[in-house]
């Protein structure tokens, strides 16, 4: 037989996807999601980041309404088994040690999996990146959601400024290109940016775009390489004009500081602009001297005054609260923060990697979410809770929260803003990331993006076997 002609080919190709049965292609490519749920069996919540998968390897990803949309045309009407794998989230192992379940996929039905915690902290849901609700939109909901824009963001910084939170996030991944944003992005939210603390989790951050409507960076400073800025903070100068400010670092490959400084809030131009460069290594050689970063505290000592303290998870410096106390390096005070955490009940201690502090009005305590280093599950991964009558220490009683199987989770931030005073609520988010694990295949949508968790402080379980009381 000779060739087909192009046009004829293209002809009988339509007709394959109009005639559908006769060449069973409608079938396929019209086929309805078997619609699955993850469900907390304690809570009823539904539980974001769950991950099924087939025994050829298909991995399906739940969403922040703990839907999976499985529309596997191979596997419709076939008694299919699934492992299932949820960072802290699991089921029941079987004889053989497998952890999953058995199911018969069919179009337009559905079935829920009921999976059980093994750690205090619940998993709220994702707050940043793509396809925050893209099961359910498969499955038909959702048909308001609206994305960002946004791929993935690396850590996060805020400050309550203006009447808003102001955010910050650092590296950041776009759709249009491998390489995205690298000089900070930004966004502000009301007060109280969720109505509710149960999933799922619907985040609507108002970024700052360019003319376009692209998200832009919005910290820049001279000079090559990323810009990373930290320790965000609103402080009052002497006319009583509230400043946000922060400080930047520079950064030459593979993740070295060349320059640091510090940046103000332009609220017309909404970016930052450089105030002063602390230290530039070619100027002034050797390392970085410690500067007001981290996450920042308000703090008042037991003679009644007020400081600033900066630190990640502890405080390392402190100044005054004031901006002139702020800009002027003169003024702060190195700290020596804690370098070991007692654990509750066996007193062996742990060593923290990054984290934050905050007031706790329940607890009428300094509490801290921080990341432990060269975790038993992950390098940086494994999350813990301790509390402290001040701010300064001495932290003790930790005891786990959030674990990730070989997965990193990162740079915890507390968000005591969010809530009221006096709420048992603990609200903090971290960064996900495969990055500094051991060479997991990265997690579809959720891979370096940030997730938000809560921990309930009235839990009578929780302090039951707490020394002293």
């Amino acid at each position: 037989m000779g060739m087909i002609r192009p046009v004829l080919f293209l002809t009988i190709v339509i007709g394959a996807f109009v005639a559908g049965p006769f060449f069973g292609v409608h079938s396929v490519l019209g086929i309805e999601p078997f619609r699955i749920e993850i469900v907390d069996e304690e809570t009823g919540w539904p539980v974001p980041l769950v991950e099924l998968e087939t025994t050829h390897s298909v991995r399906l990803v739940s969403d922040n309404a703990g839907l999976i949309a499985f529309d596997l045309p191979e596997l419709m009407g076939t008694e299919s088994w699934m492992s299932v794998k949820g960072h802290g989230y699991e089921v029941d192992a079987d004889g053989f040690g497998f952890r999953g379940v058995r199911v018969v996929p069919e179009a337009g039905g559905g079935m829920t999996i009921l999976v059980k915690r093994r750690l205090p902290a619940k998993r709220i849901g994702r707050l940043t990146g793509a396809g925050l609700l893209a099961e359910s939109q498969k499955l038909g909901l959702e048909p308001g959601w609206k994305e960002s824009g946004l791929l993935g963001c690396d850590s996060v910084q805020t400050a309550l400024h203006g009447g808003k939170i102001y955010w910050g996030w650092g590296d950041t991944i776009l759709a249009h290109y491998p390489l995205g944003l690298f000089h900070m992005l930004g966004a502000t939210t009301g007060l109280r940016p969720f109505a509710s603390f149960e999933p799922p989790l619907r985040p609507e951050f108002d970024y700052f775009r360019d003319k376009n409507g692209r998200v832009r960076n919005v910290g820049e400073m001279p000079g090559t390489g990323p810009t990373w800025i930290n320790g965000y903070v609103s402080v009052e100068d002497k006319e009583g004009k509230s400043r946000l400010a922060g400080v930047y670092v520079k950064i030459k490959p593979p993740l070295t500081a060349y320059e640091s400084g510090l940046c103000v809030w332009n609220e017309e131009k909404e970016q930052f602009d450089l105030l002063q460069v602390i230290w530039n290594q070619e100027r002034d050689g050797g390392k970085c001297p410690n500067t007001p970063d981290g996450h920042a505290n308000r703090w008042t000592d037991p003679d009644g005054k007020s400081w600033l303290l900066f630190g990640d998870p502890f405080p390392d410096l402190k100044c005054e609260a004031t901006f002139e106390a702020w800009s002027d390096p003169e003024s702060w005070e190195t700290l020596k923060p804690q370098s070991e955490i007692p654990v509750r009940g066996d007193g062996d201690g742990i060593e923290p990697h990054r984290g934050s502090i905050a007031w706790n009005e329940f607890r009428q305590r300094w509490v801290t979410i921080f990341t432990q280093m060269k975790g038993k599950s992950s390098t940086i991964g494994e999350i813990w809770y301790a509390e402290a009558e001040s701010p300064l220490g001495p932290w003790k009683d930790a005891f786990q929260v959030v674990t990730h199987d070989n997965y990193s989770f990162y740079n915890p931030k507390i968000h005591g803003e969010f809530t009221d005073p006096g709420s048992p609520v603990l609200l903090f988010e971290g960064t996900y990331t495969k990055t500094f694990a051991k060479n997991p295949p990265a997690t579809p949508r959720h891979d370096y993006n940030q997730i938000l968790y809560r921990l309930d402080l009235d839990d009578p379980a929780l302090f039951a076997a707490e020394p002293g009381r």
